[in-house]
């Protein structure tokens, strides 16, 4: 690999220019598997604190172990001081940032493509600087993006990376620009929202950086505190002084160090008056920096996977040779993860930010993106160090003291390749009593710095929980709770039922029920969502026709839309522009409906008092091109044209129009090229067409993608069906809708509310498309209108019954909204009859014979009957291991962990490695038994560190209460007394109270059992006693509590695809620790009742199995 990263290191710009090109090049890979073809739908997965869906995205779940060359279409940008490489291919990320002044990487460079199971939709690559929006890990982070190089007037030059995801159809761009003579990257970054309703976005970007003993984070020197994700928790900052991560740091410890962290760890600041942050190497004097202005970009995060064991095999997973990193995020618009600012109907935020590499400054003061400085003190001399990004000469620096005492003034030469180092005296003054301030040539203030006076800040608070709605006193709480549940994606709360109670004691409320009504209309429900708008406007006109507040208005007029009920929704579309805020999106809807009823005077009118309001509406613009076609006003509509692709080259429906007007083919295929032929795109654009009634225009769109495709997306076929059905072709509409249902309908997953009407057209003009009432299934049920899936489904199956991603879908939908157990199971086993390579539904129905209570050996047979297809997936080989387990085949399943590599998801970890220990620790308790002291001490010693084919390391402070027991019992065993005492003052320690497990750092309940068994083997029978008696009481206590998911939980450990009873699974908990508490106090009957009502619940309660058949053996064997 040093062979390569010499290659794309190598300098080929060495005078003040700038040089950017496109250039294949061959990276060492991990290849991903395929995508999942079943549509998946995880409604309730917590990821990184907000909603982890990914519909309508695949998800990947397979990585492979062999190392390829693979190529790779890299775009290079290069000046004097910087080379970037960026890969539009995986995301359009910065994978390069090489220093060439330090000759270093000054990103975290992973010389190897090594995706591991970390992003939302599965695989993840560490290292470069990864753009993360319109949520984090991006859900489109491995998938291609389109660019274009621009080459600008002052000789600097343009890297554009562009994309419209598909969750939430937001369009996003970012301009990678080097300019000649200066050190760093400027991003400029452009995020639009296509739609005619407000979306919720994030952005952190998000770049790695090498760590080692020497590196610390460099915050802002006002920064005291530092937030976890959804601000649960809190901590002081840089010296953290209490418990963070369940790492006590009480002793004062600087947690900007990365070799102070040992487990996993993120951190976000509070607000801070300046505009950067960055990390610092201190063995080679070099670091990165951002900069961005603090008003839009307040985010300054640290994320680490921790110095310990566990976080070194997740660099293992995620590189071969170049080490840890940490990701030293930015944040635009957001200051925490999840926080998600609104963006309005067509609305477009833009920003600057600068990455650079420094060196010399070490704890940056202050910085701007074209000089950064520190200052501290040492011994009453003060030592001073600045960095310019760029050459500069005839710098004016002067520093005085408070009361104006002149301490240095000097004019000096600075440049990326010579800091300027100068110490000067500063006797009796504190660092806040200096004052600095540097000028350019010119007498420009390039920067200027006096530190704050030292105080006790405040540590703010942690974030509350949201309360139940009913517990909520006041309708204004209600609203706003409801609008933050939506605003941040949570995944467990749902805003409804907010707005429905405040409806239920007020119904006339405006806020609640125009929210309610975007509720319904991003489910595709226009119908219902009509009603609550009409509720708002009743209620906003009852005293005064003129409404402060267009927005239910607008809102109406677009369920109107929807609906073809046009002359209501021009109404309220025109009533809604009576305000100023809805003008931009009302009167681009009244320029559609204008356009599409050939009335082009008014549209032009209308669509030139949108872009009045939004200049940058990209579809506004794309329209009044479309309509001066329409008055033949060709040159001002190409003008018009120009100027939009000036502000977004990637504007395809400019570009299509430029087309239209010139017939100029070469145009097409430019922007054939930029789009990638990605189907979605076209389909995106297709629909702005239509909207305005452009049928002609919509068709010969996608048509233009039909040309060159053999394998044809289902969806555009519906589209084009759809576009004629609507011109009053049905024959035509018919044949489209015919073909749609021969294609492969793996991957249609429809998102878009216009879908929603598409494929109900099909279903009306074709009684034989089974297909498209699939479709439409998936998108009902990712909207959660779930008895409208379940009719489309059932529909499908009837007219088509061999196809089984519809009968796995009906199992799910059957299972977790019917309650209906036995259906579920007819139709996935039915699925499964027909295909039986899918590994995808062998998994779904393993777990459904297990929540169904199948014996382990039927589950067992019924994996290695297709064995070849377990063994494609982690979690089926785990299952089996699993299964080999509890069946006490321990050897067995000790084989098959040592003969598979596994590849984790982050935040599931804990499940191989707890097999592993487990048949360890169970091989042991024989051999104790055996008194085969030597063979269980060597097994309880293989838990000491987990081999690496497991892909996961063991936590710091991970407590192994058991397995010290153990070994307390083979040592004394062996006649070693002392160090058994060792072993069991081992067993003694750790959290003194009982909780739930979810989590893999999470404390199993049964340690207190065996830190009880630990005092007692050490002669303490009352404490032992204590131990026990704690268990039963947390069990009685806790028993009858109603129970749902922790509001801040950041992610949960399982991709849940069966419905959990969280108040069940609470009562095999409480049984569970009852039936430890009673074992250990020796009451056996008790205890086999407790453990035995346990296994009644859940046969496949491992600890539950093992510790009943410790009933069966003396107490002296324990």
């Amino acid at each position: 690999m040093e062979k390569v990263t010499q290659y794309l290191i190598k300098s080929t710009v060495h005078t003040s220019e700038v040089r950017a090109w496109e250039e294949d090049i061959l990276l060492p890979t991990y290849e991903i598997g395929k995508e999942e073809k079943n549509p998946i739908f995880l409604e309730k997965r917590v990821y990184q604190g907000s909603s982890g869906s990914v519909y309508p995205y695949p998800v990947v779940e397979k990585i492979s172990d062999t190392k390829v060359e693979k190529k790779y279409h890299a775009l290079f940008i290069e000046n004097e001081y910087i080379k970037v490489m960026i890969l539009p291919e995986l995301g359009g990320r910065i994978h390069m940032a090489y220093d060439k002044v330090k000759q270093r990487h000054f990103v975290y460079y992973n010389q190897v493509v090594k995706p591991a199971l970390v992003g939302l939709t599965g695989p993840w690559i560490s290292g470069g600087i990864e753009f993360n929006w319109p949520q984090h890990h991006r859900p489109s982070t491995f998938l291609p993006t389109d660019f274009s190089i621009e080459e600008n007037a002052d000789g600097s030059k343009t890297i554009w990376c562009n994309e419209v995801e598909r969750m939430f159809r937001t369009k996003g761009m970012q301009g990678f620009t080097l300019y000649p003579g200066k050190a760093y990257i400027e991003i400029n970054v452009k995020i639009y929202n296509r739609t005619a309703f407000p979306q919720t976005f994030l952005w952190w970007a998000n770049p790695a950086v090498v760590v080692n003993d020497h590196y610390h984070s460099v915050f802002p020197p006002d920064v005291n505190a530092v937030f976890d994700h959804g601000k649960r928790d809190v901590s002081s900052f840089p010296i953290a002084t209490g418990v963070y991560y369940k790492q006590d740091y009480s002793a004062g410890v600087d947690i900007s160090k990365y070799k102070n962290i040992p487990v996993p760890t993120s951190y976000m600041a509070i607000q801070s008056k300046y505009d950067f942050v960055g990390g610092y190497e201190d063995d080679i004097r070099g670091g990165l920096l951002h900069v961005a202005d603090h008003h839009v970009s307040p985010g300054k995060k640290q994320w680490t996977w921790g110095n310990g064991d566990f976080g070194k095999a997740w660099d293992r997973n995620l590189t071969d040779e170049d080490g840890p990193y940490i990701e030293l995020m930015t944040g635009m618009y957001t200051d925490n993860q999840p926080d998600f600012s609104w963006l309005q109907p067509y609305e477009e935020k833009s920003w600057v930010q600068y990455f650079m590499p420094y060196s010399e400054v070490g704890y940056v003061k202050n910085a701007t993106k074209d000089a950064l400085l520190n200052v501290e003190l040492k011994d009453d001399n003060a030592r001073l160090v600045l960095y310019t990004s760029g050459v500069n000469k005839d710098v004016h620096l002067l520093v005085k003291d408070v009361r104006g005492t002149l301490l240095s003034d000097k004019t000096i030469q600075v440049s990326p390749a010579e800091p300027f180092i100068a110490t000067f005296p500063a006797e009796g003054l504190k660092e806040e009593e200096i004052r600095i301030e540097v000028r350019d040539s010119e007498g420009k203030v390039m920067l200027t710095y006096q530190a704050d006076k030292p105080e006790i800040k405040p540590v703010p608070d942690p974030a509350k929980a949201a309360k139940d709605p009913k517990e909520i006193a006041s309708m204004e709480q209600l609203f706003l709770t409801g609008l933050h549940l939506e605003q941040y994606r949570h995944a467990t709360y749902n805003p409804m039922d907010y707005y429905q109670e405040a409806l239920r004691r007020e119904p006339g409320d405006v806020r609640c029920n125009n929210a309610i009504g975007l509720l319904l209309m991003r489910k595709g429900q226009f119908a219902a969502a009509e009603k609550y708008f009409r509720t708002a406007v009743d209620t906003l006109t009852e005293r005064n026709p003129n409404p402060y507040d267009g927005e239910p208005y607008y809102n109406l007029g677009w369920s109107c839309k929807m609906q073809g009920k046009m002359d209501e929704a021009y109404d309220a579309f025109f009533k809604s522009a009576w305000n100023a805020a809805w003008q931009d999106a009302a009167y681009y809807a009244l320029a559609q409906i204008d356009t599409a009823r050939g009335k082009y005077e008014s549209a032009l009118d209308k669509v030139e008092r949108s872009l009045i309001r939004n200049w940058h509406n990209h579809k506004a613009r794309q329209l009044k091109a479309s309509i001066l076609r329409k008055l033949n006003r060709k040159e001002e509509a190409l003008d018009l044209i120009r100027e939009s692709l000036k502000i977004d080259r990637f504007n395809m429906g400019c570009r299509f129009e430029h087309y239209l007007l010139t017939e100029d083919r070469n145009l097409m295929a430019e922007m054939n090229g930029l789009m990638r032929r990605w189907e979605h795109t076209f389909i995106e654009y297709a629909l702005d067409f239509a909207g305005a009634g452009l049928y002609d225009e919509a068709i010969l769109f996608l048509e233009s993608y039909l040309s060159e495709t053999r394998k044809v997306y289902p969806m555009i076929y519906y589209a084009l069906g759809y576009f004629h059905a609507c011109r009053g072709e049905k024959a035509h509409a018919l044949d489209y809708y015919q073909n749609a249902e021969k294609e492969d309908h793996s991957y249609c997953f429809p998102n878009r509310i216009e879908e929603v009407l598409i494929l109900q057209n099909a279903l009306e003009l074709n009684d034989r498309a089974a297909k498209a009432a699939y479709s439409l299934g998936n998108f009902w049920y990712a909207a959660r209108q779930y008895d409208c899936a379940i009719e489309c489904w059932e529909t499908s199956v009837a007219i088509c019954p061999d196809f089984p991603t519809v009968w796995r879908n009906l199992s799910l939908a059957y299972y977790n909204k019917q309650d209906n157990k036995a259906k579920a199971l007819e139709a996935l086993e039915k699925a499964f009859r027909l295909d039986e390579n899918d590994s995808r539904i062998l998994m779904e129905l393993d777990q459904l014979y297990k929540r169904l209570g199948y014996s382990h050996e039927r589950r067992l047979a019924f994996l290695e009957n297709h064995l070849s297809t377990t063994e494609e997936r982690d979690d089926l080989a785990i299952e089996r291991i699993t299964l080999y387990n509890q069946l006490g085949r321990y050897d067995e399943a000790k084989a098959l962990i040592a003969g598979r590599k596994f590849h984790p998801w982050e935040g599931g970890e804990g499940k191989i490695t707890g097999q592993y220990v487990l048949c360890r620790v169970e091989l042991a308790r024989v051999a104790l038994r055996e008194q085969r002291y030597a063979d269980a001490l060597a097994l309880l010693e293989e838990t000491d560190q987990y081999p690496h084919n497991l892909g996961e390391g063991k936590l710091a402070n991970a407590e192994e209460n058991d397995i010290w027991y153990y070994k307390g019992e083979a040592y004394r065993g062996l006649g070693d007394e002392e160090k058994a005492k060792v072993c069991f003052e081992k067993a003694t320690v750790g959290s003194a109270e009982p909780q739930q497990a979810f989590y893999y750092n999470d404390q199993q309940p049964d340690k207190i059992f065996y830190q009880g068994l630990a005092w007692r083997a050490l002669g303490d029978e009352n404490r032992a006693r204590g131990c026990f008696n704690k268990l039963i009481k947390h069990g009685e206590k806790h028993l009858f509590d109603t129970c749902r998911i922790d509001y801040f939980a950041v992610s949960l450990p399982d991709l849940a695809i069966w419905e959990d009873d969280l108040n069940k699974r609470n009562r095999i908990h409480c049984n569970y620790v009852m039936g430890l508490g009673y074992l250990g106090l020796d009451e056996i009957s008790e205890a086999a009742g407790f453990l035995d009502k346990v296994i009644e619940l859940d046969t496949n309660h491992q600890g539950a199995q093992i510790h009943r058949s410790l009933i069966l053996i003396s107490s002296t064997s324990l």
